[in-house]
């Protein structure tokens, strides 16, 4: 079951695909790169919410990589929240655990803001 993303309508609010590629290229050329994972993360919900499933989960990945290199934690957070419910809307819950268990770990604090409240209830809801 598809779930929509909070707040947007159907492709409402998104970059198109040109304007997402612009960003990427501008935040690498200009010395920007710490937004290119929150920008890989905003794609990979925009190909969610036209069913892009597999670009999707490209896009998520290679926020999540970007995260792990830049040693950012609350965008690999994000980043692994987004893939862990598209992995739990394609049947993958085991695999979304797994990848978001060891992350939401790593926090030490903060566990009242709406990220971490986010990643629990989804760690819950896929709990074996």
């Amino acid at each position: 079951m598809r779930r929509a993303v909070p707040g947007r309508a159907r492709g409402a609010g998104w970059p198109s695909s040109s304007r997402d590629k612009e960003a990427l290229q501008i935040s690498q050329t200009q010395g920007e790169a710490r937004w290119r994972s929150q920008i890989l993360y905003e794609r990979g919900l925009a190909l969610v919410s036209t069913d892009d499933d597999e670009r999707a989960e490209h896009a998520f990945t290679e926020s999540l990589k970007v995260s792990r290199q830049q040693k950012i934690l609350l965008p690999e957070l994000r980043a692994a929240i987004g893939l862990a419910k598209l992995l739990r809307d394609r049947a993958r819950r085991r695999e979304a655990h797994e990848l978001l268990a060891p992350i939401y770990g790593s926090f030490t604090q903060g566990f009242d803001t709406l990220d971490l409240k986010e990643a629990k209830a989804l760690l819950d809801e896929l709990a074996p």
